[in-house]
């Protein structure tokens, strides 16, 4: 379970050089292909959990953006990408896609920026789920001296950084660093628009990883207070119950079964699927 997917024209888009040629900083004719209206096209098959069309769509715009020569786009889409084939388990695809878009940072001279954090955050996560933990680590830990270093780094970004970054700690069985971690997570998200929701995930990652560190029988007391919180969090009243709220139930539901949470499963379950069926 990770932090939402979809990245923000923020994210991506960097100064405009009043000098070259706004969309690949090399003087070079393009055509830009429109990010923002990509991005929310994105939501919409994500809220239909429309996969196959979600890829069409971003290959479509990948080769308008190649025929356009928009290496800006080129990156959007490459991130895209690997978020998308890292979400339907297809590991080639992903991390084919990362290595496409870390080589476009390099076309770009966009190390050290906000995108090149962006960019090192979204393989690594695809790196981690596909257990490359290792090479996993030292991106994110590239993502870190960027992102901290920036002073316009959003909360949202970090906060992501954070849980991810943990994860593959958890993974490498470094407990300390990942339990540092996840209260950063926690601590940036409460400043994030509906980011109840994220810290609901950093509780059922913390859960996961008192477990593995302590087994389950001596972690439970923690496992049962982390759930219940969890759980809360996913009730907020003011929390926006969109499409991202169906895939963030849909990812939590199972980890609630694992613990013995039925209902508090099958409640998520039936929201997430009522969501999607409006939709």
């Amino acid at each position: 379970m990770n932090d939402h997917d979809t990245l923000k024209p923020e994210d991506y888009l960097e100064p405009d050089c009043p000098l070259c040629n706004p969309a690949n900083g090399t003087g070079t004719e393009i055509k830009p292909v429109p990010q923002q209206r990509i991005i929310e096209k994105m939501d919409d098959y994500m809220s239909r959990r429309d996969y196959k069309g979600a890829e069409r769509h971003l290959h479509y715009w990948l080769e308008e953006a190649k025929l356009g020569n928009d290496l800006r786009g080129q990156l959007m889409l490459r991130n895209e990408l690997v978020g998308h084939y890292r979400k339907t388990g297809d590991k080639d695809q992903a991390l084919a896609n990362g290595k496409e878009a870390l080589d476009l940072l390099d076309r770009l001279g966009f190390e050290g920026t906000i995108s090149s954090g962006t960019t090192y955050t979204n393989v690594a996560t695809a790196m981690n789920a596909f257990g490359e933990n290792e090479e996993a680590m030292k991106l994110f830990r590239k993502a870190r001296t960027v992102y901290e270093a920036a002073e316009k780094t959003s909360p949202e970004l970090l906060g992501g950084l954070y849980n991810n970054m943990a994860l593959t700690c958890v993974a490498l069985g470094n407990y300390d660093e990942a339990y540092i971690l996840y209260g950063k997570a926690m601590e940036k998200m409460a400043a994030v628009p509906n980011g109840v929701l994220e810290q609901a995930i950093t509780c059922l990652n913390i859960a996961n990883a008192e477990e593995a560190e302590k087994g389950m029988e001596a972690a439970e007391p923690r496992i049962f207070e982390l759930l219940d919180k969890a759980y809360d969090l996913l009730n907020t009243p003011d929390v926006t119950r969109d499409g991202y709220y169906a895939f963030v139930c849909e990812k939590c539901a199972p980890t609630f079964a694992y613990y013995g949470y039925f209902m508090a499963a099958e409640e998520l379950t039936k929201r997430a699927e009522a969501i999607y069926a409006g939709n």
